[in-house]
């Protein structure tokens, strides 16, 4: 019975770690909203970790003085359906998923968020934008 038990448990165990895979591992920059960029916005980034870990992050230089301000977080275990982000510097949160590729601006239950601050800048008669970025090395 014990033997059985153990099988069971191997078998499950594999089941879900299969099925969180993670995208890539490593740091990686983005900004979702383009409207919000310039002297000053923070630059945001994500570092996921080799454990699974995910850690979000920005760096703002203040343009006046020179000042940095910067903060990081660990958002968790990857999860491919929704992660909620919050910084406590600027009491900021916001609900992201991401892949290979793209981070997307969701809300709570992992839906894309469409704005017109998402529109690329060069394309000003576009409205209500979906949010998601290119994630860079």
């Amino acid at each position: 019975m014990k033997a059985i038990f153990t099988i069971i448990m191997f078998c499950f165990s594999a089941a879900l770690f299969s099925q969180t895979q993670l995208p890539f591992t490593g740091k990686r920059d983005f900004n979702i909203e383009d409207e919000a960029s310039g002297s000053g916005t923070p630059a945001y980034y994500l570092d996921v970790k080799k454990n699974g870990n995910v850690h979000f992050g920005f760096l703002q230089i203040n343009q006046a003085d020179g000042k940095e301000t910067k903060e990081e977080i660990n958002a968790g275990k990857y999860n491919p359906n929704v992660m909620k982000v919050h910084f406590k510097t600027y009491n900021e949160t916001f609900y992201v998923k991401f892949n290979k590729e793209k981070i997307y601006l969701t809300d709570e239950k992992g839906n894309i968020k469409k704005s017109d601050d998402c529109c690329p800048v060069s394309e000003m008669a576009e409205m209500n934008c979906s949010c998601e970025s290119i994630l860079y090395k």
